[in-house]
């Protein structure tokens, strides 16, 4: 939608080989035609019967495989987009399950959720502005399968050397990544093994991790001269370096014990919470014994000071390598671990917006270049939702941003004539009008489900525009 000296599908897909220049034509057409459609079923972004046949032809080439989408776009971000940005960016990494328990055909996905269900396990790095919260695209997407056949009793060594670990995928997934200290990892709970500490801390890269269990450390960076402690309980000892007002909403959710027994169910309740924050200079064991070397790191505890009566405190632990020495320092870290939500909001954006658990393919082999492509297209959706929050355009005219058409049609839907003069504010949120947005001034700005939902219904008005202004020039 936005105006580009190159198109969406020029930028990411321009660079692809796949064995012939005419596939890389078509890949880049298809990768305009569905940012451009993005939400709905393949026929409903394929509007065109030859072009969803031209889809289906594309991806039944053995040369178009996931890792040859992957490749050309991973290239045009660390190759163009990163070398433009001064400071960090945010690598948020998570995993989440893609079902196709329906799709018989498709006799090689493994087990997730419960078990019964089929499907693959997709681990994600997305590249993040950090003051903006911007997703600048996907630098990396792992597809892994879980074995079908269960495992006989192994060894620890023999566990340690299985390849279809999924503990692994975190280590797969920040591989292809290049080593600076300005790309910060940012990663939940479910990285916190000591075989991704290990790697993350020879990376060459700054990263921040959840802590999940509350390891054996030395107190301070004297090479294991310090006192003994266990992390957690040495962070809750230390006094708060800093306090802030946080708005915590309402939310109610289930929650297992850590044992076997039932769920429960927990309500949070809307409040204002008082937070402070701790850190430490820390030597993490990674092993029982001395056959791997401690991790230097700092250690970071960030909780509710006073929690109401019957309300679960809010508490979170965090471990980096980005050195912590003022409350100043960890106030950026904290910001950092904030931006992680965005991951989960682009995994609902694949699974409500794009409908990618949807397509019909009846091979691994066609699916999975489809998944990439709709997984790269995705961020737009993001992107289109924060170009009317961002400052710095959301009051500049919007034809400086917008093709001048799809002002004039807008604006004339929304007024009854052309408004020339608007703002890319006014486009964003006439488009989230479309959707059923209603545009008073105390609501919400409209998030991404609305502007695509919005946009979907823009692209059938500009069709029409477009054929009523052929039959006037006639």
């Amino acid at each position: 939608m936005f105006k580009e000296e190159q198109s969406f599908g020029e930028r990411f897909f321009g660079a692809a080989e796949l064995g012939d220049k005419r596939r890389t034509a078509r890949l880049i057409a298809l990768a305009d035609q569905m940012s451009q459609r993005p939400g709905g079923s393949l026929p409903e972004k394929f509007v065109q019967q030859k072009d969803l046949k031209a889809m289906y032809r594309l991806f039944d080439r053995e040369e178009v495989t996931h890792e040859a989408l992957m490749s050309p776009c991973r290239n045009h971000l660390f190759n163009e987009v990163l070398p433009e940005r001064d400071g960090y960016t945010l690598v948020i990494h998570d995993t989440t399950e893609l079902e196709y328990t329906k799709r018989e055909s498709l006799s090689e996905l493994g087990s997730i959720g419960n078990g019964w269900r089929r499907g693959f396990l997709a681990h994600h790095a997305l590249l993040v502005c950090p003051e903006t919260g911007r997703v600048l695209g996907l630098a990396n997407q792992i597809l892994h399968c879980r074995p079908r056949k269960k495992r006989k009793r192994q060894t620890r060594a023999q566990r340690t050397a299985s390849t279809s670990r999924e503990s692994r995928l975190w280590c797969r997934g920040a591989s292809v990544l290049p080593s600076s200290r300005k790309l910060v990892d940012v990663c939940d709970r479910g990285a916190d093994t000591a075989e991704f500490l290990q790697f993350e801390a020879n990376s060459g890269r700054t990263f921040l991790i959840r802590s999940k269990n509350n390891r054996n450390c030395w107190v301070g960076h004297d090479h294991g001269a310090g006192a003994e402690a266990k992390l957690h309980e040495h962070l809750r000892s230390l006094p708060p370096a800093g306090t802030w007002e946080l708005q915590v909403s309402q939310r109610s959710e289930l929650k297992s014990p850590r044992r076997k027994g039932k769920k429960r169910k927990v309500i949070r309740q809307q409040r204002t919470a008082t937070m402070g924050c701790s850190f430490a200079a820390i030597e993490l064991k990674l092993s029982r014994g001395r056959t791997v070397p401690p991790v230097q790191l700092w250690g970071l505890r960030v909780w509710e000071l006073n929690p109401p009566p019957g309300q679960e405190q809010l508490e979170w632990f965090l471990l980096s390598n980005h050195p912590l020495t003022s409350f100043t320092a960890a106030w950026q870290v904290i910001g950092w671990y904030e931006r992680r939500w965005i991951v989960e909001e682009y995994h609902k954006c694949l699974k409500t917006g794009m409908n990618i658990e949807d397509y019909q393919f009846t091979s691994e082999e066609r699916l999975e270049p489809a998944i990439c492509l709709t997984s790269i297209v995705a961020v737009t959706l993001l992107n289109l939702r924060d170009a009317s929050r961002d400052p710095a355009t959301e009051n500049r005219p919007a034809t400086e941003y917008i093709e001048a058409e799809y002002v004039e049609v807008l604006s004339s839907w929304r007024h009854g004539k052309p408004h020339m003069d608007w703002t890319v504010r006014q486009f964003v949120w006439a488009l989230a009008k479309l959707a059923g947005h209603l545009n008073r001034k105390g609501d919400h700005p409209p998030g991404w489900q609305k502007l695509w939902k919005g946009w979907r219904e823009f692209q059938a008005m500009m069709i029409g525009a477009r054929i009523a202004k052929r039959k006037r020039c006639g």
